[in-house]
């Protein structure tokens, strides 16, 4: 399978998805700056989530760059990892609306978890397919931050928390991913050097 159609496949679905994005902002209706803060809630959401798939959208150019085999399995949860991050639009409107509900903000981490996990399970293929081919690939990809972080306990525990404090502080939800975010794409040297090469 050729990988530079799935990585451009993948680069117009996420183009489209943080164009959504953008569009659910509304212009205001006054030439009043105060009326940008109405769309406060929703801007703070679009913000986390863009810089949750610009992250990632770089971490998936990276382990693409490395691969020397893309197989059907890599092709099939490549596009498992799109249609999740697909509910991004509809779970950051929702949830930048109605920011202190706890239905949207459940939604948007059920999706957020989705997306983390089905990204995971993606470099794992791409780790595994590189294995006996290019042994390098391999060690790199599995040298990313994503295995570390989800395979340590503390990784489970913050999930857990986040599903309770989520009940109580519907809020502090998305606080958490941008520090989850973080805390598992640290190897791009901080989120700086990530605006620096681009």
């Amino acid at each position: 399978m050729n990988k530079g159609r799935l990585e451009a496949f993948s680069d117009a679905v996420i183009a489209i998805i943080v164009t959504i994005m953008i569009l659910e902002f509304k212009t205001p209706e006054t030439a009043e700056m105060k009326a940008l803060l109405e769309n406060a809630p929703y801007f703070f959401a679009y913000i986390v989530t863009y810089l949750f798939v610009g992250v990632a959208w770089y971490n998936h150019h990276y382990m693409f760059s490395l691969t020397k085999r893309v197989t059907k399995r890599i092709y099939w949860l490549n596009n498992i990892w799109l249609l999740s991050m697909s509910f991004l639009p509809v779970a950051t409107a929702w949830a930048g609306r109605f920011i202190n509900s706890r239905g949207p903000e459940y939604f948007y981490y059920v999706v957020h978890f989705a997306w983390l996990m089905m990204y995971f399970l993606l470099s794992r293929a791409l780790a595994d397919a590189n294995r006996e081919v290019a042994p390098e690939v391999y060690q790199k990809i599995t040298g990313m931050p994503i295995y570390g972080v989800i395979m340590k306990p503390y990784f489970w525990v913050i999930q857990v928390a986040l599903i309770v404090a989520i009940y109580f502080f519907p809020a502090i939800e998305r606080v958490l991913i941008v520090i989850n975010s973080f805390t598992i794409k640290k190897s791009i040297a901080n989120l700086a050097m990530l605006f620096c090469i681009i």
